[in-house]
């Protein structure tokens, strides 16, 4: 009976063992992916200067690709008012000095961030976000240049912006019977004919001095060509010299054809009362195109452009960039923003709506209207020099000292003092003997 029960036992653990077989062992678990890395989160505070139309609009066309991109990061829009930003780089020098930093800033390309914060050891270099995102490429070699030092490159540029531009109401031109200006000579016999007719011939808005610097430089690029007015700006170029005199008092010419309100105005104020028909010309960046769109105006319809007169073949640049402070409290959004500030679809959104190119070589022209797509033309052909108004062309101390001399120069149109203020100046920035 035992035997018979063992047998029965072993024939039963066969038959288990032969059903398990035929079903196949359990599966392993399969293995898990390791969680893919998250991407940047927390708040990410971008201080620029920019708030008026065109501008303020344009940044935030930006802002709607970086959310798509990094939904996980809250941008908090830190902007100073101001043209140039004057006013936003006071504010900035405070609070990176007492370490209240913001994640990047905004900041002219050149001589304006190296020499003020590079120099000083308030910045991280952005070289590898550069070649992580092959951006060495498409990015013109001139370009390159202007944001280097050391062998390192110091920001990202999301535009050219030209500063050598004459823009006017066509309706008004049309009304006395002119053309556009293509000389000093005839800019100012345009200028009397209008004064003639009760209409304001020269728009200016110069609450803020640099507007008088922005104006004069396109008044010395006339007078001296582009080889000597890149004189000016290394040693080379006599300060004292001729070329200066004769910008000088084109200018102090040009200022009995000005608004009478003049101080009391914004460069965009200056702008809209051409826009008004108040006033019929006005010197001033492509900033401008973007004001007038943004007010409702198309470019060759109701408002027209030229090079400033005297400077037709040469383009005035600067950029407008963002850099990487060292100890930025959220560096990873931080490089997540400039990523895509070098973005081609940061830039393209950007641009079109600012009233700038984009600095990379692959913008989609599709996108730009007709003055942008000419301002691309002649930043591909024509002789690029430096903006002393915008940071490009010389240290932020040589510009301060160039404003106080301009302020003084506003005041009384003495062409002679001005001229001896401004070879001093070169001197105390080290340039001049």
């Amino acid at each position: 009976m035992l035997k018979n029960t063992r047998w029965l036992i072993i024939a039963t653990l066969v038959v288990l063992a032969l059903v398990v077989g035929a079903c196949g062992a359990p599966a392993p678990p399969a293995p898990t992916e390791p969680p893919a890395p998250a991407g940047p989160t927390g708040e990410v505070e971008i201080f620029s200067w920019w708030t008026a139309g065109g501008e303020a609009e344009g940044l935030a066309a930006m802002y709607e690709v970086f959310a798509a991109e990094y939904p996980d990061l809250e941008i908090i829009n830190a902007t100073v008012a101001g043209g140039a930003g004057m006013e936003a780089k006071a504010v900035l020098a405070t609070r990176l000095q007492s370490g209240d930093m913001p994640d990047s800033f905004q900041v002219h390309a050149g001589h304006e961030l190296i020499d003020t914060w590079v120099v000083a050891e308030k910045m991280e270099p952005v070289t590898s976000v550069f070649e992580e995102n092959n951006w060495l490429d498409v990015y013109p070699p001139g370009v390159i240049e202007v944001l280097s030092h050391d062998g390192e490159i110091w920001s990202v540029p999301v535009n050219i912006h030209r500063s050598n531009v004459l823009w006017y109401n066509k309706q008004v031109f049309e009304d006395n019977g002119l053309t556009a200006p293509a000389t000093l000579d005839d800019l100012f016999d345009v200028a009397a004919d209008l004064d003639a007719a009760g209409v304001t011939p020269l728009a200016l808005g110069d609450s803020g001095v640099w507007v008088d610097i922005h104006v004069f430089e396109s008044l010395l690029l006339a007078t001296l060509g582009p080889d000597a007015y890149r004189g000016l700006w290394d040693g080379t170029t006599d300060w004292n010299g001729s070329g200066v005199t004769e910008a000088l008092n084109a200018f102090a010419d040009m200022m009995e054809y000005v608004n009478a309100d003049h101080s009391a105005l914004s460069w965009d104020q200056a702008a809209q009362l051409v826009v008004d028909g108040d006033a019929a010309m006005t010197i001033m960046g492509d900033w401008s195109e973007g004001y007038f769109k943004s007010v409702g105006l198309t470019p060759d319809v109701e408002f027209g452009y030229v090079p400033t007169p005297g400077t037709a073949g040469s383009f005035i640049m600067l950029s407008d960039s963002f850099g990487l402070p060292d100890g930025a409290p959220n560096r990873d959004g931080a490089i997540a923003w400039l990523t895509v500030c070098g973005s081609k679809a940061g830039q393209d959104a950007f641009n079109p709506i600012k009233g700038s190119i984009p600095a990379r070589t692959d913008g989609d022209r599709s996108l730009y209207d007709v003055y942008l797509q000419s301002a691309m033309d002649d930043f591909a052909s024509n002789e690029i020099v430096p903006s002393l108004a915008h940071g490009a062309a010389a240290s932020e101390g040589w510009v301060t000292a160039f404003g106080d001399a301009m302020t003084l120069f506003v005041a009384d149109l003495d062409v002679a003092a001005a001229q001896e203020a401004m070879a001093q100046a070169c001197v105390d920035a080290g340039m001049c003997q």
